[in-house]
């Protein structure tokens, strides 16, 4: 039966570049390497070029690209690789969801591109890219950092060796990684059948690790490309951090890809399967895995288990170990089946120390005074350690490292505790988490800067003013707010406004119009202002002296708004 760990490092070996790993995580770099394979006349797909596929299908008025990677350099790469093979031009995109489309604009310098480029994809792609880069924008930025390793070295114990679907999640030969989205020019949110390039196409919506995903079903060359039957088991739960994936919903997008009898699948990651039958039992296999967590973790939830409980007993029969589209080598079974129950019936799992549990750090501190001390727990971790008992040496350790009196020697300890696991774990996202995080606490490589907003002056001067202003309601101090019932404006020469009402310890956000129940100041400024004051390279005290920043209304009450929110530029 498979396993989140190896306790006993036996299977623990060292990678090309002296990576300590996992022998299974090893191998998986035979499923991810570099390869641009011809799928069927007229269908390429290149794997290993990043994390993610890029997909060319070439119909009878050109070629059409799927999906573009994480950055033009990465795309115009795809792109050198597919004119071995073709000089026809890029005639249309298909995005199968909104992670991997920041490379699209490298087609605006392929001879023949049309212009404007036809772009196909769900509805929410935009609003789904928005989100990721907004409130939620340190959260998300920090989760890819630590699932992907991109803080790892490039060798030694500690290096990156993969990312469980692909070589890496920036390829570091594609710096700098110029972002290239363009928004589709015709979205879906239902089944529909376009004529793209020539060819019949099915663009049917298929919600996997994004809720825009889709399949896209070319029924003249009986191809499917898709993002929902993974050269991994599906990873249910994302250690990053992610909004639910539904199980059942999953099912029924592999269903759908079962019964097209596709004789070619192409995925988002991984190499392509060819076959009507290697592809049914692939699929199949993909969905019994997802179906079988579901199943028994629901039947140990109407039983009374606990989320603990759950992920100590639910376990993937060792059949599923035995095909890498179905074998623990991103994510682990445990912490699906741990998703699948709060998924279900939310935080609260029965368990009664759960209900009103003591403030962490009280809780370490009362720990360890009962267990004998620093000194004792520092011990009994070592022991646990050399005995194999890694579940029991990390909680340890984290009280340790997490308490109140906690040292650099015990966040050491704590970071020997997370290599331990990294190296004897085959799945690339608890290996690189691990990793990540253990540097942090030994100094060698902090986080701090992924724990708060950072905006670029780049990303200021172009995004809608609206979405800035809005972001800040998720940084307002709650007691620096307190007592405060303002409105505030910000207005561009454009015309573009925005406004946040500050009251009840909260931001809420308005269109710029004026307020019934408040006094509203409006602070006119020019964009590249803005752009200064959010990037942090000027305060709003000094553009105030400087007259950059004019004031309409109540200048001390606009000063103590803006003070409210932790941005270094507003509040200096």
């Amino acid at each position: 039966m498979t396993r989140s760990f190896d306790e006993t490092g036996q299977t623990t070996t060292t990678g090309p570049a002296g990576q300590r790993v996992h022998r299974d995580h090893l191998g998986h770099l035979d499923v991810v390497e570099r390869q641009f394979t011809e799928v069927r006349p007229g269908v390429w797909t290149l794997v290993g070029n990043g994390l993610s596929n890029q997909t060319f299908v070439e119909g009878p008025e050109g070629i059409i690209a799927i999906d573009s990677g994480e950055s033009v350099e990465e795309m115009t790469e795809a792109l050198r690789e597919l004119r071995a093979h073709t000089d026809r031009p890029v005639v249309a995109v298909i995005y199968t969801h909104f992670h991997y489309v920041e490379g699209t604009r490298a087609l605006l310098a392929e001879p023949g591109t049309p212009d404007p480029l036809p772009i196909h994809g769900h509805a929410r792609i935009v609003a789904n890219k928005r989100r990721a880069g907004g409130e939620i924008g340190p959260a998300y930025g920090r989760g890819l950092v630590e699932q992907f390793g991109t803080s790892l070295p490039a060798e030694g114990p500690d290096a990156l060796l993969h990312v469980g679907l692909g070589l890496y999640y920036r390829n570091p030969a594609h710096s700098p990684f110029t972002p290239g989205f363009i928004a589709p020019t015709d979205t879906l949110d239902a089944p529909v059948v376009r004529t793209i390039a020539g060819l019949e196409v099915h663009l049917v919506p298929a919600p996997s690790d994004a809720d825009d995903s889709i399949t896209v079903w070319f029924p003249e060359l009986g191809t499917c490309v898709h993002n929902i039957v993974w050269p991994v088991l599906f990873n249910i739960f994302a250690i990053r951090g992610e909004e639910y994936r539904d199980p059942q919903v999953l099912l029924a997008g592999i269903d759908h890809i079962r019964a097209l009898g596709a004789e070619h699948l192409v995925a988002t990651h991984g190499p392509p399967l060819s076959g009507t039958d290697e592809i049914r039992r692939v699929a199949t296999l993909s969905r019994d895995a997802i179906q079988f967590l579901w199943d028994q973790t629901v039947r140990g939830t109407n039983r009374g288990l606990t989320s603990d409980q759950l992920a100590h007993q639910v376990r993937l029969p060792a059949l599923f170990d035995s095909d890498v589209h179905t074998s623990e080598r991103y994510g682990v079974a445990e912490h699906h089946v741990r998703q699948i129950q709060q998924g279900l019936r939310g935080w609260f799992d029965g368990n009664p120390a759960r209900l009103f549990p003591l403030e962490p750090e009280t809780r370490h501190t009362r720990l360890i005074a009962r267990l004998g001390g620093r000194d004792a727990v520092r011990a009994e971790v070592g022991e646990a350690l050399g005995a194999g008992d890694i579940r029991w040496a990390l909680e340890l350790a984290t009280w340790l490292a997490h308490s109140a009196e906690a040292d650099d020697d015990d966040r050491r300890l704590l970071a020997t505790a997370l290599r331990t696991v990294a190296e004897r774990t085959p799945a690339a996202n608890i290996r690189n988490w691990c990793l990540t995080h253990a540097r942090d606490l030994d100094g060698t490589s902090s986080l701090d800067r992924l724990r708060r907003h950072r905006f670029s002056a780049a990303q200021v001067m172009h995004a809608p003013l609206a979405d800035l202003v809005g972001t800040l309601r998720v940084m307002l101090d709650p007691d620096a707010a307190e007592g405060i019932d303002h409105h505030l404006v910000v207005a561009l020469p454009t015309g573009e406004r925005a406004g946040l009402h500050v009251r009840h310890c909260i931001a809420c956000p308005t269109d710029g119009s004026a307020v019934d129940t408040a006094p509203t100041t409006v602070a006119t400024l020019d964009r590249a202002t803005l752009a200064g004051l959010f990037a942090g390279t000027t305060t709003w005290s000094e553009e105030r002296a400087r007259g950059t920043v004019r004031i309409d209304g109540d200048a001390a009450a606009a000063g103590r708004v803006v003070a409210c929110f932790e941005l270094a530029g507003l509040r200096g």
